[in-house]
């Protein structure tokens, strides 16, 4: 079975093809280049030629070469070794494995636990020629340690801290684990919160943590948004009964978008008698409190202008919206964490803090538009309730609107699935442009619809497939949702 081996050290086999890929070190693989087949048997080769080193530093935790091929090593002498391609080893001299680091596999080469590579890590260290360094930015600290707190809370980081204190004293690295102390101290509002440097921990030292995995999505949404113009439709529904029509559709659609169907006209009878349908009295009662709220001009013209508004309109509308079930809270945040399929929305006890960081940027955009699928988008991502939240989200996003004086956007039962799509899109790959292009378009639909006749906006909505569901009509759709009226 020797022959099969990819690597060889001191000689070539014999009787078996082989190359030289560095000093002392053959192959059999004679297709592959020597960088990538010197990367894939690096631990062997380490073994060989530094039997018992520790891969330490940042190469702990990276647990590969650097973008330009470094890797840094403790072991019994100092030295920079160039003559493997693609790698540099950078050996430094310093203590041996100890009885916390980790073993890789069956070999004679360790690796730092995090205990330790957490205290390397922030030993003072210059950028060499390549701007590389041993070290990482006191950043990429923070984020670990705030990372440790939300999946194992402030116990997991304290006892984190007592064990990080004697591998400190282990190895002679009690400058470091006092720049750890004052991190972690800060982190739990214990020491001053000066030191910190990331937003996520300046939050949570506040008192308010926040998800970091929401911060890349929300600022790319808004960076889309920010750097746009967009077009203005007017709201046409100038009279309280026109408005009140619009709202009607408008509550209808978004109810069935979350699972609650009924006919066209049993929501209306909902809506104009206020009387339940026997054996569906809870979805009666989403109708009902959707209608209440979108219908109320005064209330539909309240936009947030603080962190604490935006806070107390979000919970006052969920309180209205979800009235008729006690057993959601209504107009409480959520006390558990929430899913849908295999997205996961953000934990309770982080949905304040990355709500007050999200309404920053909401804060700094201009045009009605931006501002409402912002809105909207930020409230449906962070899920801030038990359930409720598309209904309300897509509330807050047309206050926005009609404070401004542009007409709401409904979306279709015929356009559902583009819109879910284009939500997806943006939380899982950071996309925002279907996601506009999908509000823009309903939008530009939304304007069509004006007037106080029921039965006149029901046959055009009928005329364009609006009630259909996406599997049903969707080419005929394509072609008619958005004529003219």
């Amino acid at each position: 079975m020797e022959a099969f081996k990819e690597v060889f050290f001191g000689g070539a086999p014999k009787g078996v093809k082989s190359k030289k890929i560095a000093p002392k070190i053959y192959t059999t693989n004679l297709i592959d280049s020597s960088e990538n087949i010197i990367r894939r048997n690096l631990f062997e080769i380490l073994a060989w030629r530094l039997p018992g080193c520790v891969i330490s530093h940042k190469s702990a935790q990276l647990l590969r070469p650097t973008e330009q091929g470094y890797i840094y090593i403790t072991y019994s002498f100092t030295k920079k070794i160039t003559d493997y391609p693609g790698i540099v080893l950078n050996i430094m001299q310093g203590p041996t494995h100890i009885a916390t680091d980790i073993r890789l596999g069956s070999s004679d080469v360790y690796c730092s636990s995090e205990y330790r590579w957490i205290l390397e890590v922030l030993q003072p260290a210059r950028k060499n020629k390549d701007g590389e360094s041993k070290g990482l930015p006191i950043s990429a600290i923070e984020e670990r340690l705030d990372s440790m707190i939300r999946i194992g809370g402030e116990e997991r980081l304290n006892l984190f801290r007592d064990r990080a204190r004697e591998i400190a004293t282990e190895l002679n690295l009690t400058q470091e684990f006092e720049k750890l102390n004052k991190l972690i101290s800060a982190l739990l509002a214990t020491h001053s919160s000066n030191i910190l440097t990331t937003t996520q921990g300046k939050a949570r030292a506040a008192g308010e943590p926040m998800d970091p995995a929401r911060i890349p999505i929300f600022e790319a949404l808004y960076k889309e948004l920010s750097n746009r113009y967009f077009p203005v439709y007017e709201d046409n529904n100038k009279s309280e009964e026109a408005f009140r029509m619009f709202s009607f559709f408008e509550s209808y659609f978004s109810n069935y978008i979350e699972g609650t169907e009924f006919e066209i006209s049993e929501a209306k009878q909902i809506v104009d008698t206020g009387i339940t349908i026997p054996k569906r009295i809870a979805d009666s009662h989403d109708i009902l409190g959707t209608f209440k709220l979108l219908s109320n001009r005064q209330e539909m013209s309240l936009i947030p202008k603080t962190e604490d508004e935006f806070i107390k309109l979000l919970q006052h509308r969920h309180s209205v919206l979800l009235e008729g079930r006690p057993e959601c809270s209504p107009g409480f945040f959520k006390d558990v964490r929430n899913r849908a399929g295999n997205t996961e929305f953000v934990a309770p006890e982080l949905v304040i803090g990355t709500l007050k960081y999200a309404f920053k940027l909401y804060c700094n955009l201009k045009e009605p538009f931006a501002k409402a699928a912002y809105m909207m988008f930020i409230c449906s991502e962070i899920h801030p309730f038990i359930d409720g939240n598309g209904r309300v989200s897509r509330i807050m996003m047309n206050a926005e609107l009609f404070s401004q004086g542009q007409i709401r956007i409904i979306i279709p039962t015929v356009f559902r699935e583009d819109y879910i799509l284009s939500l997806r899109s943006l939380s899982r790959h950071k996309n925002p442009q279907p996601f506009i292009n999908v509000l823009q378009k309903m939008q530009n639909f939304s304007a069509n619809l004006w007037g106080e006749d029921f039965y006149a906006l029901d046959a055009y909505l009928r005329e364009c497939n609006a009630y259909s569901k996406p599997d049903e009509a969707k080419l005929l759709y394509i072609n008619r949702l958005g004529t003219k009226r």
